[in-house]
């Protein structure tokens, strides 16, 4: 581990959103060369090479800006010496400044390792808190419809707010018209 930084975990990992990776993506001419718009970088933004090939993710914070150092895994030479990336990071503006992939002989027109770093830094970023957990010992909500109403609505069944939908008498009146006008 460098000095003065620390292990990375879902605590202390920088909010990267898909609006930050795109903008970087989109202002750095190093990634969006016609090169770049292919199948091999999309392999490297897939989750199951991120996942697996990235390891060793340390990060230090100074004035704002953040510094995550990860080891990347060689995709075909796996027993080779491991790539490190370094993304900076400017989380008062959420901004990331830049990748660097140290070792790599594309590092200067942009880098699939940084690519997958990239991805899985937002991966990362969406996972719920490690002291979120929801319980599931409870009563299926569909359960209990026998025993305290008759029936139930798909408003009392969902958790999420539904759409406002036209009550049934105005949406009765518009279909009676248009049946009317139709028969006209």
């Amino acid at each position: 581990m460098d000095p003065n930084f620390v292990r990375a975990d879902n605590s202390n990992l920088p909010k990267i959103d898909a609006f930050m990776v795109g903008h970087f993506f989109k202002n750095n001419a190093d990634y969006y060369a016609t090169e770049l718009k292919n199948v091999k970088t999309a392999m490297s933004a897939r989750g199951s090479y991120g996942d697996d090939a990235i390891g060793y993710v340390q990060l230090h914070r100074e004035h704002g800006i953040c510094k995550i150092k990860c080891k990347v895994c060689p995709e075909h030479k796996v027993r080779t010496k491991a790539y490190n990336v370094t993304m900076t990071v400017n989380e008062n503006d959420s901004e990331i400044i830049s990748y660097q992939c140290h070792e790599c002989a594309a590092t200067a027109g942009g880098c699939k390792h940084a690519v997958a770093f990239s991805m899985w830094t937002h991966r990362r970023s969406e996972e719920p808190a490690c002291t979120f957990i929801e319980c599931y010992w409870r009563k299926p909500t569909l359960s209990r419809v026998g025993s305290t109403f008759k029936y139930i609505t798909v408003q009392q069944m969902s958790r999420k707010e539904l759409p406002h939908r036209p009550s049934t008498s105005t949406l009765y009146t518009e279909f009676i018209c248009e049946a009317k006008r139709k028969k006209n």
